[in-house]
């Protein structure tokens, strides 16, 4: 068991921890969540004893080990497998010790324990974790100085992993892997066999692979039982608790006061005035629970253009003439919201790019609207930022003509602070670099936003916000994501890249969640049962692309009818508009071509559904 017994800690005389307490049971998985610079890095570092309390006691098993994730593996000639079985120093030590020991008993004892800690599996467990990690079997027998510093944190993490400690200890571990990474890690952690508190703004994990939430909020700590939704509920109630309870208390103290403030000059009086003085005096005041603040982003609202606004016809994309992608044919309008899914290496940032005009196209055709704006958030932030420019010198470069007080009052609105906007983009967090990409790819409300990993560093309200921003967004949408959550309330339609071209995913995300997590023989050789019958989740997602194909039906005709009415006004037919007559017609045109298409797949789903219903 963890006890962490009334402890407090102070950075530059602001106190982070106040008499905080807090208990995980042996064998627990906790999410520690709480509001950015609150100080859960820093519990951490007081759990493994790199700090030094100013007060309290923190306390564990005598021999618990305790691992984490400092930093990345070093750039090292050693194979990443070598890099994963090293972290095991037990296991190292008793192989080199099985080599050189002469006694009977004590090689008795080596052996008995190489067993006991199922040693001779270790390699086929690290090629497992590493695997699930996103390295395939070639690179783990490559040199960790082959590979960056992000795929080395993913390296450390494999090594943590496989090194089992009882208490595992993970700071925003998402932050380096993608959506197919982030989903195994859920699936490890919540089978892993001993204790682990993880800092995330996950939802998705914070929902599937842990069984309670370690809440810090104003120096202290309370822990939930349940998973992060569990403890939004449970939070809620405790806050409309402590609003009434404050109410009620406000109003005892008012009555009070105007007595004393009717008596207090009356002789007669002046006792029981004390008296309620008094009474006031012990009244300890009730704070609610600290509210986080919702950073709210206003994406602007971009003018409609006609569709399509992109039309890829046989495409390719890649690098020095080489194609990634290749028989690209695909549309996108401004209404599209799409997740692009694959697993890493399969060329999502590659088509991101494409999109973005950050690469042309090999071949094929590739068509934009002639008015398209595209903003791009990229997934790593320097490479759209400048390191040694504050955010006021991006926005006077990109607005060279915009007074500093509207420049000001944007960034504020993504939430940088008066002190951040003359800050160094080098020297701002990552959750600020974050917000400040988001603001540079929307400055000039683009009819397209391609999010590369926006999530990164971002906390929990301020994900809430982006999903609230993008809900309400006009634009096209295209997406690469960890973050479940994000997809699944934002996308409405899923390209698979894999295998070198881009598809329509036909199912819903948690279908392809569950894609993910078969093991790979299991989805090579499905076992063939002949009149299989559906399940209520194929039903069910059937039944979500119904509902997307009719409010795409529903959208088009609603944009058929505003183009109908415009055609109908008898001043566009006059000699001197006929230029004005044909745009609008060829957009009529392109509208009702897209309608067709849309109910055709709209009939189709419905058909499938039909069927689907039948043989259930």
């Amino acid at each position: 068991m963890l006890r962490i017994d009334s402890i407090s800690y102070s950075v530059e005389g602001r106190p982070l921890l106040e008499a905080a307490s807090a208990m995980v049971p042996t064998g627990h998985k906790v999410g520690l969540v709480g509001r950015n610079g609150t100080g859960k890095t820093t519990l951490f570092r007081l759990i493994r004893g790199e700090l030094t309390l100013e007060g309290g006691e923190i306390s564990l098993p005598t021999r618990a080990r305790i691992g984490g994730v400092a930093q990345e593996a070093p750039a090292t000639d050693q194979s990443l497998i070598e890099t994963v079985l090293a972290a095991d120093t037990e296991r190292a030590d008793l192989l080199a010790e099985a080599e050189t020991a002469t006694d009977p008993h004590r090689i008795a004892d080596v052996q008995t324990r190489l067993a006991d800690i199922d040693a001779w599996s270790a390699e086929a467990r690290a090629a497992s974790i590493l695997a699930g990690l996103g390295f395939s079997h070639a690179d783990q027998q490559r040199p960790c100085a082959d590979f960056s510093g992000g795929w080395r944190m993913r390296v450390a993490l494999a090594a943590v992993l496989f090194s089992a400690p009882d208490l595992l200890l993970l700071d925003e571990p998402t932050n380096y892997l993608d959506l197919e990474g982030a989903l195994w890690l859920e699936a490890y952690l919540a089978k892993y066999p001993h204790t682990v508190i993880v800092i995330s703004h996950d939802r998705g994990l914070l929902n599937r692979a842990v069984g309670a939430i370690l809440h810090l909020e104003d120096r202290k700590l309370t822990l939930y039982q349940g998973n992060y939704d569990r403890f939004t509920e449970t939070r809620a109630a405790r806050l409309a608790v402590a609003e009434a309870e404050r109410t009620k208390q406000d109003a005892r103290r008012a009555h009070l006061q105007s007595f004393v403030d009717r008596f207090r000059a009356k002789a007669s009086k002046a006792v029981q005035a004390q008296s309620r003085l008094k009474m006031i005096a012990k009244l300890k005041p009730i704070s609610s629970p600290q509210e986080a603040a919702l950073r709210a982003f206003t994406f602007p609202e971009p003018e409609e253009l006609s569709p399509p606004i992109i039309n890829m016809e046989g495409a390719s994309v890649g690098y020095d003439g080489t194609p990634v992608l290749q028989r690209l044919s695909l549309r996108i309008d401004q209404d599209d919201r799409i997740a692009l899914l694959g697993r890493n290496g399969q060329g999502k940032s590659t088509l991101s790019k494409l999109l973005a005009g950050k690469l042309e196209a090999l071949s094929g055709r590739m068509i934009k609207a002639r008015k398209l704006r595209i903003g791009y958030f990229a997934q790593h932030q320097l490479d759209e930022l400048r390191a040694d420019e504050t955010p006021l010198d991006h926005l006077r470069r990109l607005r060279p003509d915009e007074l500093p007080g509207r420049a000001r009052n944007r960034l504020a609105g993504f939430g940088i602070q008066a002190a951040q906007a003359e800050t160094i983009v080098g020297r701002l967090s990552g959750g600020q670099k974050a917000r400040l990409s988001l603001l540079v790819a929307t400055l000039d409300a683009p009819h397209m936003l391609i999010l590369d990993e926006p999530t990164n560093h971002l906390d929990m309200e301020s994900r809430e916000a982006l999903v609230e921003a993008l809900t309400a967004y006009t634009g096209a949408v295209v997406l690469v994501s960890h973050d479940m959550h994000l997809l699944s309330h934002v996308a409405d339609r899923l390209w698979l890249v894999d295998g070198g071209t881009v598809q329509p995913f036909e199912q819903d995300l948690e279908a392809y969640r569950r894609l993910l997590l078969t093991s790979p023989e299991k989805a090579e050789k499905p076992k063939e049962k002949p009149a299989k019958r559906v399940s209520q989740s194929d039903i069910q997602a059937l039944r979500s692309e119904l509902k997307k194909a009719e409010a795409r039906v529903a959208k088009l005709e609603e944009m058929r009818d505003k183009l109908a009415k415009k055609l109908a006004d008898t001043a566009l037919y006059e000699d001197s508009r006929k230029g004005e007559l044909a745009t609008w017609n060829a957009k009529y045109a392109e509208v009702m071509e897209a309608l067709e298409r849309a109910e055709t797949i709209w009939e189709s789903v419905g058909e499938k559904l039909e069927a689907t219903q039948t043989t259930a």
